[in-house]
Formats: structure tokens, C-alpha cells, sequence
């Protein structure tokens, strides 16, 4: 008999790509996932692990155990659903996944949401990156994500994973209060900026639009942390691109000049399938939806 704990780190390992990975995500050794899944080749009666350079490779007898896998795990995970769904309350632990922005705008309104109408239900909440947080969303490290997509730069897909639509925020070129000489990205060529790290959706798009605005931006400051942007941006050390979701319904303590096209960052949740009618997912989500809703106009 196959147990189908070692048959999840299998998928673990398909999903990760390295020993190391899954050793760190699932907080247990390299040498312990390792002798779970010689254990698993065991079971089998078939060699599911080869050797390339430093790397291990799934045989293709293992990426048939994976299948099974996830399918076994998505009709448990539906059983659970279905189980909290017949008791009618949200309970228990979400674990959220959320970027920094969405997070400054909606978790205060959200978490109040929560706490008032479903007082047993336990929120846990990590930053990541939207790529990132997916992916383990997808792997099962968290229950439900907020990410964000950028014009033209698309969020990563994941089969097992539904996307719901939260809101929408302009994006906005940001200078300091007092330069009103800036009318158009095209007056910020010699101008300093701040973006956030290479690889992330914000800067593709922050270094696209001023390309094809016909310069490179001078990035001379780097940094995942948007209220370092508005500080560095509000002092007149630099200038950025920034989403309106950032001012949370406050004055802007920058000036914010328009962009062609007037593009919209979209802001949407996702969660398994096999998971997302539980009701404490669907109490969440619909905080948070309250909370996109609640939010006023950003004042231009």
C-alpha cells in the first residue's frame, strides 16, 4: 500500500524541483525527505528518482505517482471542504498570502470584518511576491492569495487554482508635491527613480512604459518596499510609478501625474479548488471584497 504521505512529497518534489526546496517549505531535513522517498521507491517496486549532475529527476513512473497524487489530495482537501461546509461556520486557519500594497489597504477593514462576524476563525498572514505566493498557494502552503496583474505582463496560472477578481487600481507616475514642471513621463528622462527588484511585475512594467516612452529609466534605487518609494519620491529623490491602491483612500502625499492609456493594475484572489467553497475561504474572500469596496477614490 502506497502511503500517501510520501506520495505528497513526491508531488512536493515535482512541484519545488529540488530536495532542498521541499526540505525548507516542509521544515525537515534534506536527509529526511530523501530516506521518505527511497522508502516510497520501496513501496513502488519501481525506481521513481535519477541522478542528473547535482539534481534529482522524476522517472516517468513518479510523474504517474504525482498524477494520482494530486488527485488524491485534491479529493481529500474536497472532503474537508465539504465536511466544514455541512457545519455551516467559518472556523479554523486561513493561512494568506498578500503583497504589501493590498496589504496597507485592506487587511486593517478586513481583519475588523473578521473579527466581528466570525470570531473563531483564525487568519494568519505572510507578505510574499504575487509570483511566488501562487506557487505556494498551488503547493499548498497557503489557502488563499491576493496577487496582482500588471498591463500586459500576465500572473502565472497554476490548473488547480480559481482566480476571483478583488479591484482594480490606476497606476500613476509619482513626483515630489512641488514639481509641477512634470506634466508627462517623458519630462522624468534625467530624472533618479526607485522601482522595486528585478523580476517582479511592477518593474517590467515601470521599465516598459518608460522605453517605450523612449529612455531607459536612471533605477537607482531598488527596493521591495513601497513606503521606502513614497519617502524617496515625497523628498524629491527619486520618482516611480505607483499604484493608487497604495494611498488607500487618503490624500496622496505626492503629486501624481497620469500615463498614456490610463493603465489599471487588476488585484484578484486565489485559492484551490478543491478548497475555496469552504466557508472559512469564502469569509475571507468576502472580507476583503468589502474591504476593495469600502475603499474611496484615491484623490488625484
Amino acid at each position: 500500500m502506497l502511503d500517501v504521505r510520501r506520495l505528497a512529497l513526491l508531488r512536493e518534489l515535482h512541484v519545488r524541483g529540488t530536495i532542498a526546496s521541499v526540505a525548507a517549505a516542509l521544515h525537515q531535513s534534506p536527509s529526511s525527505v530523501s530516506q521518505q522517498l527511497a522508502t516510497l521507491e520501496r513501496e513502488a517496486g519501481a525506481p521513481l528518482l535519477r541522478k542528473v549532475g547535482r539534481r534529482v529527476q522524476l522517472t516517468p513512473q513518479a510523474e504517474l505517482l504525482v498524477e494520482h497524487a494530486a488527485a488524491i489530495l485534491e479529493r481529500l482537501e474536497l472532503a474537508e471542504s465539504e465536511l466544514q461546509t455541512s457545519l455551516g461556520e467559518a472556523t479554523g486557519t486561513v493561512r494568506l498570502a498578500i503583497f504589501q500594497s493590498a496589504a496597507l489597504a485592506l487587511m486593517p477593514a478586513m481583519l475588523e470584518t473578521l473579527r466581528a462576524e466570525h470570531p473563531r476563525l483564525r487568519v494568519t498572514i505572510s507578505q510574499r511576491e504575487p509570483e511566488s505566493a501562487l506557487l505556494e498557494t498551488y503547493a499548498r502552503e497557503f489557502d488563499l492569495v491576493v496577487a496582482e496583474q500588471y498591463p500586459s505582463h500576465a500572473a502565472p496560472w497554476h490548473p488547480e487554482l480559481d482566480r476571483v477578481p478583488l479591484t482594480g487600481d490606476a497606476i500613476r507616475l509619482a513626483v515630489a508635491p512641488d514639481r509641477t514642471d512634470i506634466t508627462r513621463l517623458e519630462d522624468t528622462t534625467d530624472l533618479p527613480w526607485v522601482a522595486e527588484p528585478r523580476g517582479t511585475a511592477s518593474r517590467h512594467f515601470a521599465e516598459q512604459a518608460c522605453r517605450q516612452a523612449g529612455f531607459e529609466p536612471d533605477i537607482r534605487f531598488e527596493t521591495a518596499d513601497l513606503q521606502a518609494h513614497v519617502a524617496l519620491i515625497r523628498s524629491g529623490n527619486a520618482v516611480a510609478l505607483m499604484p493608487d491602491l497604495m494611498w488607500r483612500g487618503e490624500a496622496a502625499p505626492v503629486r501624481l501625474v497620469p500615463l498614456p492609456g490610463s493603465p489599471v493594475r487588476t488585484v484578484f484572489t486565489a485559492a484551490r479548488r478543491s478548497s475555496s467553497r469552504r466557508p472559512s475561504i469564502l469569509a475571507v474572500r468576502d472580507a476583503l471584497e468589502r474591504a476593495g469596496r469600502d475603499r474611496s477614490a484615491s484623490p488625484g
